[in-house]
């Protein structure tokens, strides 16, 4: 009996011996194949870098050395630098540097990609480049060219040495820090030498993009807990509920308060305020949101209803969103009827109950200011002459907006239709020419209709 039995199961477990061998060796030949694909890309993405910033620093040459007054030149030359470097960055990103220290670096070429371009889209023959300018592209070439210099010295080892970059991820999870690594060791001597460069005036365009925000510039006297208590409980209309209040970031430029109001039956309501002056930066009522029982009108008359019960005077809805049963109204402010776009903030009603769950306000209050709006020079007809013919527009308004350069502009603001879509178009109301485009949803035309 053992022996017909043994008979059997020989067999079959010499079979699943096989197969669990076969299995095996094909999992190691799939995993095999994995990591040779991403030693390729690493290697192709390093190589690409290289390349890009040797020619960015080239590209950068070429620019100065033409004459000062060859501004179609100069934008030519900027893009292409805009270009290249913006490659460097996407290569940067594909490589496995995120617990190595090359964010100085890697803030450099994002500080030339932005100074190229918001100096290549001006109009060059009204603007030409300053001489700080000129300064900026003489410093950026001196200091590219050392890039340039370290990387190429790093990709000579890595091709002499048959460096793997599989080795590097291994280096950098390493708890040995002492172990060494030519391609860690490299980026981060880049990133040091990029640190401890002097200053660079990068211009008033370019410096505002990487400037935090911080609470200094609001007005407004410095909020205690008792006062930023006694908000939360009118913002909430809760006068029997238990309320908490915790400073944030205490002593530094940017101190908030978080505040949370228990309503009971584990309804905890939460906001945050800025210290100084008080105000409200976003408030969230996180309950469980049921099916969509409430139409787009609805939804939109009660965060329209909201705003006007808590002081936010004067707002238009501009674009609509809807994500999880979740109705998210964005809002703009409006003087003296035109739009503006900066005062924005975000209102999200329950689509269950139609009840308001949440504000996004933070844009609002850095912005909102009373302005003084600049009179528009050309005359509307005017200005619709630098729409598409084809455009079938079907609204027309002055707004405010930035510019690709940061700056506050007033445009002539078309909403119209052409190709089977819904558009809005800002035309400058000085110079007549198109500022900015965007695609807009059905639900935005809609929205933004409704005044």
């Amino acid at each position: 009996m053992y022996r017909r039995l043994s008979s059997i199961l020989f067999p079959v477990m010499t079979l699943l011996l096989i197969g669990a061998a076969y299995w095996g060796y094909q999992e190691h030949q799939e995993k095999n194949s994995i990591l040779i694909k991403a030693e390729n890309q690493y290697q192709r993405a390093f190589h690409d870098l290289t390349y890009h910033v040797e020619q960015l620093h080239q590209q950068l040459g070429n620019t100065l050395a033409v004459n000062s007054t060859s501004q179609s030149y100069h934008r030519k030359g900027l893009v292409n630098v805009w270009r290249l470097t913006s490659q460097a960055q996407n290569e940067i990103n594909q490589l496995p540097l995120t617990l190595l220290p090359f964010n100085e670096a890697g803030d450099f070429l994002s500080r030339i990609a932005n100074f190229a371009y918001k100096t290549s889209v001006r109009d060059l023959t009204k603007q030409p480049l300053t001489p700080d300018e000129f300064k900026t592209m003489k410093t950026l070439y001196a200091n590219s060219e050392q890039i340039s210099k370290d990387l190429v010295n790093m990709q000579q080892k890595v091709l002499d040495n048959k460096l793997r970059w599989m080795d590097v991820e291994i280096a950098i999870a390493s708890e040995k820090t002492n172990q060494d690594n030519v391609i860690v060791d490299g980026f981060k001597t880049v990133d040091k030498k990029v640190s401890e460069y002097p200053e660079i005036n990068w211009g008033p365009s370019v410096t505002s993009m990487y400037q935090k925000r911080t609470f200094k510039a609001l007005s407004g006297k410095m909020a205690t807990s008792e006062d930023i208590k006694k908000q939360a409980v009118k913002f909430t209309s809760s006068s029997n509920a238990e309320v908490r209040v915790v400073e944030n970031a205490k002593g530094t430029e940017y101190a908030s308060y978080s505040a949370t109001v228990n309503e009971g039956k584990n309804k905890n309501l939460q906001m945050d305020f800025t210290k100084k002056g008080g105000q409200l930066l976003w408030f969230m009522n996180p309950r469980d949101i049921g099916e969509k029982k409430i139409d787009l009108e609805k939804a939109k008359a009660s965060a329209d209803t909201f705003l006007d019960k808590h002081g936010f005077a004067e707002m238009q809805a501009i674009s609509y969103d809807m994500h999880s049963n979740m109705g998210a109204f964005t809002y703009v402010s409006k003087q003296s009827g035109v739009l503006i776009y900066p005062d924005k903030l975000t209102v999200k009603v329950a689509l269950d109950t139609g009840e308001t769950v949440a504000l996004q306000a933070n844009d609002y209050v850095y912005e909102h200011h009373k302005r003084k709006l600049p009179s528009p020079i050309i005359a509307k007809a005017e200005a619709r002459k630098a729409l598409n013919p084809e455009m079938k527009v079907q609204n027309e308004q002055l707004a405010l907006i930035n510019n690709e350069l940061g700056e506050e502009v007033l445009c002539y603001e078309y909403t119209g239709k052409i190709n089977g879509s819904l558009y809005r178009v800002y035309i400058n109301s000085e110079t007549g020419l198109e500022e900015s485009i965007e695609e807009m949803s059905p639900y935005d035309s809609k929205v933004a209709s409704d005044k």
